[in-house]
C-alpha cells in the first residue's frame, strides 16, 4: 500500500529566515522585523551557533547566509537579470521557468510510461495504449502539474514551496522527514537554481520497478475487468507519490513497496472502459 509523507505544509513552509527569526523571539533575543537588517542576521546567527542546538541550525543558516545578499523577491527578467542567464528568452519571469523545470521532469515521467510499450504482451498494447493517451489528456489539462515548483501558485496545497520561494527535502522515501534539514531557494540566485535541478522528485512506489510493470501486467490480465488508470496516474505524476528529495536523501536502493491490490481494477464501469 503506499505509504505517503507525513510531511506537514507547516514543515515545508518554514524557510530557515523566519526559522531564525521565531527562534530568536522564543529565546528573547531581537524582534523578527530586524532579521531584515544584516547585522542583526549576523549576531543572530552567531548566538543560535553558540549554544547545544548548533549542529542542528547549521545548516539553516548556512542557507540564509548564502542567499543575504540574493534579490530573492525579485520575479521578472529586468530586476535579476543574473539569474536568466543561459536561459532562453522566452522566460520572462522566475516563476515561468520554474512551472517549465517541473512539467519537464512530469514530461519524462510520462515519456518512460510510452516507451514501456515494446515490453507490454502484444494482445495488450492497444489497450495500454488508450490508457497513455487517457493519462496525457489528464496530464494536458493540469499543464503537467508545474504548479508544484511555482511560488506564484494561489492553491497552497499546489505547491512545493513558500510564497518566497523556498522549498525543503521531504526525506528518503522510507522517511516522513529530512534528518539534515535540507533546503533551497532556486528563486534566489542562479547558482541555487542550477543546484536546484539535482533535486529529485522521487517515486515512493518506484516508476521504474513497480509502477509501470504493473500497468501493463494489469492491462495484460484485466480479463474484462476496467483498468482503474486513474489510480496509477496518481503513482506516476501526483505527489500521493512523489517526494522532493535532496540528492543526499536519495536512496537509490530497491524500495520494495508495491501497488494497492484493491485499486488497480474499478470497482463498477465508468465513463473511460479499457477493454
Amino acid at each position: 500500500a503506499l505509504k505517503k509523507p507525513n510531511q506537514t505544509k507547516k514543515q515545508i513552509t518554514s524557510a530557515p529566515l523566519y526559522r531564525l527569526a521565531s527562534q530568536q523571539d522564543r529565546e528573547g533575543g531581537i524582534q523578527s522585523g530586524c532579521f531584515y537588517e544584516r547585522d542583526a542576521v549576523v549576531e543572530a546567527a552567531r548566538k543560535l551557533l553558540s549554544d547545544e542546538l548548533a549542529p542542528q541550525r547549521q545548516k539553516l543558516l548556512v542557507d540564509l547566509l548564502h542567499n543575504l545578499d540574493e534579490n530573492i523577491l525579485a520575479e521578472h527578467r529586468q530586476d535579476d537579470q543574473k539569474w536568466f542567464e543561459g536561459l532562453e528568452s522566452r522566460f520572462k519571469n522566475k516563476s515561468s521557468y520554474m512551472r517549465y523545470s517541473c512539467e519537464s521532469r512530469i514530461r519524462s515521467y510520462m515519456k518512460e510510461v510510452s516507451g514501456f510499450i515494446s515490453n507490454v504482451h502484444p494482445t495488450a498494447r492497444d489497450a495500454y495504449k488508450r490508457i497513455i493517451d487517457l493519462m496525457l489528456e489528464k496530464l494536458k489539462s493540469v499543464k503537467y502539474n508545474g504548479c508544484y515548483f511555482d511560488r506564484r501558485e494561489e492553491e497552497e496545497a499546489a505547491r512545493l514551496c513558500t510564497v518566497e520561494g523556498w522549498f525543503s527535502c521531504q526525506g528518503p522515501f522510507d522517511s516522513d522527514y529530512c534528518p539534515c534539514k535540507h533546503s533551497i531557494n532556486p528563486y534566489s540566485n542562479r547558482e541555487s537554481r542550477i543546484l536546484f535541478s539535482t533535486w529529485n522528485l522521487d517515486h515512493i512506489i518506484e516508476k521504474k520497478r513497480t509502477v509501470v510493470p504493473e500497468l501493463a501486467e494489469a492491462v495484460k490480465t484485466r480479463d474484462g475487468r476496467e483498468v482503474n488508470w486513474e489510480y496509477f496516474y496518481q503513482l506516476l505524476f501526483t505527489l500521493d507519490n512523489l517526494k522532493l528529495v535532496h540528492i543526499a536523501c536519495h536512496k537509490k536502493t530497491n524500495h520494495n513497496l508495491s501497488c494497492d491490490k484493491t485499486k488497480i481494477y474499478r470497482k463498477r464501469k465508468q465513463t473511460h472502459k479499457i477493454s
